[in-house]
């Protein structure tokens, strides 16, 4: 685990609002009849149009900036000729990187009208990211934001993936330690100031099992079921979390080497 020092964590800050200003255009882009090759587009445009580098393109081979993952698409669904319809879940996921640190994030959206099911397993979704953030403070241990995580999930009727975890994040986007969205608190590494997490929350309406399909990226429900994806990456400071795609919340703090 690597703690990052306060102009570390500016450029950090930038990289993660740069993804989730992104999201939040893709979402609004996400309407019947547009494939999701379009959405990737768009990410990627926007991205470089920042000032930053798409995080996912190329990464261990990933042939996208955009993973996109509809339905009982867990997570890792690659863009394509496929055209989203009304009723359909969509889960986007995006990094960006600047000035060599990275910035991760992934929401779920609905497209057009979705069914009452759907809008329940994307908020308990949301709901339970929200729980382990709140978990993210000095002295607590990683293992606690797991739990949080699964204790919300399951408390809404939801199973948890166990295959997909979070993880530490900065000069590599996937750094030390793992964050499961599940298991007992009080367990696992300690966190410290400094540190940073993508919290990264992967619930399914059915079965918490997962196959991989034969493009050796995209991850589906087992059972078929739909599946909701909802991440924020974190710095753990000395007063609480900041999800470092918001502004600092806490007070005025002088700049660190």
């Amino acid at each position: 685990m690597i703690s990052k020092s306060w102009g570390e964590l500016q450029k950090m800050h930038r990289a993660c609002r740069i993804v989730v200003q992104t999201l939040e255009s893709l979402a609004r882009a996400a309407v019947p009849g547009v494939a999701t090759r379009e959405l990737d587009r768009i990410a990627r445009e926007q991205i470089v149009k920042a000032g930053a580098k798409p995080a996912f393109l190329g990464y261990r081979g990933y042939p996208a900036t955009l993973c996109i993952s509809v339905n009982e698409e867990v997570v890792h669904g690659i863009p394509g000729d496929r055209r989203l319809k009304d009723g359909d879940v969509v889960g986007l996921d995006l990094g960006c990187v600047v000035d060599g640190f990275y910035g991760d994030a992934a929401r779920t959206v609905g497209v057009g009208r979705v069914s009452d099911a759907a809008r329940r397993l994307m908020k308990i979704t949301e709901d339970s990211l929200r729980a382990g953030i709140d978990r993210c403070r000095p002295g607590n241990r990683v293992g606690d934001i797991g739990h949080a995580v699964q204790a919300v999930a399951e408390a809404g009727g939801f199973s948890v993936v166990r295959e997909f975890v979070g993880h530490g994040i900065g000069t590599s986007l996937h750094e030390d330690p793992q964050v499961p969205n599940y298991g007992p608190p009080g367990r696992r590494e300690r966190l410290v100031p400094g540190m940073c997490l993508a919290i990264e929350p992967m619930v399914n309406a059915g079965g918490p099992e997962v196959r991989v399909l034969d493009d050796g990226w995209t991850a589906v429900t087992t059972d078929g079921s739909l599946s909701a994806h909802f991440e924020l990456s974190v710095a753990i400071m000395a007063e609480g979390p900041w999800i470092l795609s918001e502004p600092y919340p806490y007070a005025a703090k002088e700049a660190q080497a």
